[in-house]
């Protein structure tokens, strides 16, 4: 049993996997972020256009 518990300590095959997760979850939120305050601004370059063109 104790050399079960040894060798479960040392093992670090699991921290890669929520290195990655955590990484995966940060760019999601920055992603999120990004769209949300640019979203408006994108919008309003098309209506703009759609504006124009309509009066054009």
């Amino acid at each position: 049993m104790r050399q079960f518990a040894i060798r479960f300590l040392k093992d670090d095959s699991g921290a890669t996997a929520i290195e990655y997760a955590l990484m995966a979850t940060m760019i999601a939120v920055v992603i999120v972020g990004v769209v949300g305050v640019m979203g408006g601004h994108v919008k309003d370059a098309f209506q703009k256009g759609a504006d124009i063109f309509k009066a054009g």
